[in-house]
């Protein structure tokens, strides 16, 4: 706590992230399962990210917003998961006010940008089936280009009013937060202050960011299966929803947990049930996109079958 001269009151100068548990055995056995979590996620990311780089038949819209999206998942599961990993084995736990500031601003910049990317893969989707022979007029790199720059400006200024709106408030009491990171819900409720003002703010930001991208999305798709049902051939209706299968998933194990965590009012909150389901869009999401978009995606599989293949031939 650090004291402001002249003054009684004490103002927070740093936070104590409490995690998931105090007993160090149990903290040691965390430790080890997310550690191969974070781990997991690097690499299966980092694996797409590659394949798409090399392989030239690759380099389609699709694919360059598939590498953005990996990307992205790279991003904030680094914002967080070092910082917890280093505080399961540390006796300190603590951040500096400044380092939740920062941590706060780039998981949200992060998180925001891959909400508002989901509307662009579900456009992509639309054009690839709606309007196949014009697909690579309607999206070409000028586009795509611009539409990936969109959705980073967005997600980068959102979270800079939210984070500012949130940091803002007088923290002068108690500096524990119930979390393995600095996320708002969480940091806000320690404010000596009421925060009803803050709470309307984020929900209006949450319609912009959550409930319109889902919105789009929802239109794009029923766009999407109108066409699909006109097809004659059953061969095309299979591969036409298995285009789709893989984005709907990641889309759903994205927008489930993030709208209870960040669009329920302060006054249901949980912080135990939040860390929980914070981790699974946070951690598992990430993990998840890698095994959902390669299992179900043929081109992806032959490319890493191509790379494996070019290295046993190096060797």
């Amino acid at each position: 706590m650090l004291m402001i001269p002249g003054q009684n009151q004490s103002w927070v100068s740093e936070f104590i992230l409490l995690g998931f548990s105090s007993d160090p055995t149990t903290n040691s056995i965390l430790f080890i399962v997310f550690l191969l979590i974070y781990l997991s996620s690097v690499m299966g990311n980092g694996l797409i990210i590659l394949l798409i780089c090399l392989e030239t038949h690759l380099h389609t819209p699709m694919y360059f917003f598939l590498c953005i999206l990996a990307m992205l998942d790279m991003g904030y599961v680094t914002t967080t998961m070092p910082q917890m990993l280093v505080h399961l084995l540390a006796k300190s736990q603590t951040i500096s006010f400044a380092g939740c500031w920062m941590q706060m601003y780039v998981f949200g910049a992060l998180a925001t940008t891959e909400s508002t990317f989901f509307v662009v893969m579900a456009y992509d989707r639309y054009v690839a089936i709606c309007h196949p022979l014009r697909y690579t007029v309607i999206l070409n790199w000028g586009l795509c280009i611009w539409l990936a720059a969109g959705t980073w400006i967005c997600g980068f200024f959102f979270s800079l009013l939210h984070t500012f709106f949130t940091m803002s408030l007088p923290y002068c009491g108690p500096n524990k937060v119930s979390h393995y990171f600095c996320d708002s819900p969480s940091v806000r409720s320690l404010a000596c202050m009421d925060t009803h003002f803050i709470e309307m703010v984020d929900q209006v930001l949450s319609v912009f960011l959550v409930v319109a991208p889902i919105s789009l999305i929802v239109a794009s798709y029923i766009r999407i299966a109108m066409a699909i049902l006109k097809l004659n051939s059953t061969q095309a209706h299979r591969k036409a929803f298995s285009t789709c299968a893989s984005h709907l998933t990641v889309v759903t194990f994205f927008y489930g947990p993030s709208t209870y965590i960040y669009m329920k009012p302060n006054s249901s909150y949980s912080p135990e049930r939040d860390k929980q389901v914070s981790l699974f869009y946070n951690a598992f999401t990430a993990l998840l996109n890698p095994l959902v978009y390669s299992l179900r995606n043929k081109d992806i599989k032959m490319a890493f079958l191509k790379v494996i293949g070019h290295s046993k031939v190096d060797c």
